[in-house]
């Protein structure tokens, strides 16, 4: 998803700033060096490696068959340098910029790739943009009838326009000491919607301007001593002719100084994260450190790069120039002048002067807790086998440290720091609201019956994408529980603002720390269930519910009446992960039924109780990955219409193992059996029933635990059967057609 080659619907870009001022021509021929302010285009679709190769050819007019006499020129000369066919000489200084995008606005082709740029020829702005801008229209209608052409289909493109017509207006105005920093901040102020941005320029050589509002931004700094140039995709290139200028800057925490340099972002799009491909630092003759600074929108795509990030807020403008950072917060204000635009209107007929307010601020270093391993495949084929098989260990991280055993090694409490002080709060609620989307909201239909069994509170159900469309009545004695993996989903996070506005006390169920529902919320709980690389969620799914049972247990640990269903679910927990781990043995099993399945066109899925959610994941993992329309049914539903989809060719599975609803299931699948369907049934281990009564359905069996964790279990053969009947129909299970990890756009 981020440093992995993408798919044909995902554009890769890239662009880089070559800041040799060399114009002498190269031996054998070679194309001359691009001058200082040429900005270096690279547009490509498909895998990221065309990319590199496109840029390689682009930088230093180097050719796939090229390729072994690069490698050759890595290796050093008796006499200690290095030979070089291209006379690559290191940079001072150098900033690029690099997309993957997700297509919104436009078809993913060539043409729409980013980076974005002011003019196809001159590329004085360039832009990459992760999010949405929903006022692109009446700017693109201003910019054409100033004369501006524009060719993509995207929104993205009005920014870089906008960038040039208003640097234009400012030095018709006799503005001439316009820093970057005030272009880019009077540009995003006429922007509606979610955009993290990166700004790049040929008037403004070497410098970045990043800037957030609405989709993730987070910055990563590396500051290491030694000697590095000319880095490409990891191979290394020195030798340089002559010592490079040194540049001094001092600073402290939030502003680290850099000797000889390097600034690198990346901005991800809509729901992929990606850093640069390609970087270039400086060799230096002293032992000073150089520094690089990512930006990307996903912590997992700098953790190869650097552990050290700080998380950008919204209307920060991050500025790197002269080898320092400084972080600026845009104040809201109105202009006094009549005659000037502010807020979001059109810059037509304002007064063209920078007037955007902002102050320095500082924003605090965190060390990632991640390891590169964390994003790597392994020895597994795909990330989603290696997060399906890494669930047991997932589990056991989100009750570490939080389920209390007492010294027999049983589970005593359950002990949430992070919500102890809003417990109390919690329980005098009117009611309790759990909102989510796509796989956290089926998590939160998982739970729903044990929150309302355990707290006696009424507990409703919202899809995020639903509460401002119907404009929900929230209320101040409301708790309000927002679930999102990344915790950056727009969705939620619209109706996480929603709520905070009702004042309402919100709470959050997320797996990425330092995300913008986990800032945002009053108090939560982080899943820990490591970084999540594939598409389509499991492991995220299944802590989810594991979080959000300890919550509701440490809800109702004042109640005596349930002291007894609460030490049954706390044991059950602890038996939980090895639960789990047996239900991958049956991957084989699963694999086997794929080979029957993988020619189907429709796959229906009843669950009941506990298991209607399992019911949904199931069908959604089928739907989103192995491209096979499923449907998730509550088995109470059955005889309301979906009966009539029955017949001797309709694969049905039915998750009927032994809880509250297993006579009913019983009865389902009688009823089923009476009209030929073809059943594959999950049942418990230990049931001898199922099989009497369907003696021709494939039975999958499955540890038994406590009905409320019985989902946790259920969902782990469903996502190997989704997982393994995508392979088989050879489809990318890590990055489906159309869809990507993180919704950071309504």
């Amino acid at each position: 998803d981020d440093d992995d080659d993408d798919d044909d619907d995902d554009d890769d870009d890239d662009d880089d700033d070559d800041d040799d001022d060399d114009d002498d021509e190269e031996e054998g021929g070679d194309k001359k060096r691009h001058d200082a302010k040429k900005v270096i285009v690279c547009r490509e679709v498909g895998k990221i490696a065309n990319l590199e190769a496109l840029a390689r050819k682009e930088l230093f007019g180097e050719d796939d068959d090229d390729e072994n006499e690069v490698k050759a020129s890595k290796s050093k000369s008796s006499n200690g340098r290095k030979k070089s066919s291209s006379s690559i000489k290191p940079l001072d200084f150098c900033a690029s910029i690099a997309h993957t995008r997700w297509a919104t606005h436009g078809p993913p082709n060539k043409i729409n790739t980013h980076p974005h740029t002011s003019d196809s020829r001159e590329n004085e702005f360039v832009v990459v943009h992760n999010g949405i801008i929903t006022n692109h229209a009446p700017l693109r209608a201003m910019l054409e009838r100033r004369g501006m052409k524009f060719e993509t289909d995207t929104d993205t493109e009005v920014i870089p326009k906008l960038c040039k017509f208003l640097s234009d207006k400012f030095e018709e105005s006799g503005e001439k000491d316009v820093t970057f920093r005030q272009l880019a901040m009077e540009v995003t102020r006429q922007l509606q919607g979610a955009y993290a941005l990166v700004f790049k320029s040929t008037k403004y050589p070497g410098e970045l301007v990043a800037a957030k509002r609405g989709s993730p931004l987070l910055m990563g700094i590396s500051d290491d001593s030694g000697e590095v140039s000319c880095v490409i995709d990891g191979n290394l290139s020195d030798g340089a002719e002559e010592d490079v200028l040194l540049k001094k800057a001092s600073g402290n925490k939030k502003r680290k100084s850099m000797t000889g340099g390097a600034a690198a972002a990346a901005a991800a799009d809509a729901d992929t994260t990606t850093t640069t491909r390609i970087t270039t630092t400086t060799t230096t003759t002293t032992n000073n450190p150089k520094v690089e600074f990512y930006f990307a929108s996903d912590a997992s795509a700098m953790v190869e790069h650097t552990k050290r990030v700080l998380v950008l807020e919204d209307d920060d403008v991050c500025h790197c120039h002269d080898g320092t950072y400084k972080i600026y917060k845009v104040e809201k204000q109105k202009h006094p002048h009549p005659g000037y635009t502010s807020g979001h209107d059109s810059p037509e007929y304002g007064l063209y002067k920078p007037v955007v307010l902002s102050k320095e601020v500082e924003r605090t270093i965190e060390t990632l807790e991640m390891e590169v391993e964390s994003i790597m495949k392994g020895e597994f084929d795909h990330f989603m086998q290696k997060e399906i098989f890494e669930q047991p260990e997932a589990i056991s991280s989100t009750m570490r440290g939080r389920l209390v055993l007492d010294v027999l090694g049983a589970a005593e409490r359950v002990m949430l720091g992070g919500m102890s002080q809003f417990a109390a709060t919690i329980r005098r609620s009117r009611r309790i609201i759990l909102c989510g989307c796509g796989t956290s909201y089926n998590s939160a239909i998982a739970i729903r019956q044990l929150f309302e069994e355990l707290t006696e509170l009424p507990v409703t159900l919202e899809l995020a994408s639903d509460v401002l469309d119907r404009r929900c009545p929230f209320f101040r004695d409301d708790t309000c529980i927002f679930i999102s993996q990344s915790g950056e989903t727009a969705d939620t996070l619209k109706a996480l603002e929603y709520a905070k506005a009702k004042g309402a006390l919100c709470v959050g169920i997320v797996n990425t720390v330092g995300s913008a529902i986990s800032r945002a919320t009053d108090c939560g709980v982080h899943i820990n269930a490591g970084a999540e690389i594939g598409v389509a969620s499991t492991k995220a799914y299944t802590c989810q519910i594991v979080a959000m049972v300890l919550v509701a247990l440490s809800l109702s640990e004042d109640s005596r009446s349930k002291h007894t269903r609460r030490d049954d679910i706390m044991q059950g927990l602890l038996k939980l992960p090895g639960c789990v781990k047996e239900c991958l043995k049956m991957d084989a099993i699963l694999l086997e039924l794929a080979q029957e399945l993988k020619e189907e066109h429709s796959l229906l899925i009843f669950g009941r109780g506990f298991n209607y959610a399992t019911a949904l994941e199931g069908a959604l993992k089928v739907k989103e990955v192995a491209l096979v329309h499923s449907e998730g049914i509550l088995a109470g539903e059955m005889k309301h219409g979906p009966l009539a989809l029955v017949d001797k060719h309709m694969p049905i599975i039915v998750v009927c193992t032994n809880d509250g609803s297993y006579e009913k299931q019983q009865s389902v699948v009688q009823q089923l059996k009476a009209r030929d369907g073809r059943l594959i049934l999950i049942v418990s281990d230990d049931d001898t029933e199922m099989e009497k009564t369907a003696p021709d359905a494939v039975i999958l069996r499955v540890p038994k635990v406590e009905d409320c964790l019985q989902a946790v279990v259920n969902i782990v053969p469903l996502q190997l059967l989704s997982y393994h009947l995508t392979v088989l129909r050879g489809h990318n299970c890590d990055q489906p057609r159309n869809l990507a990890k993180s919704v950071t756009v309504e």
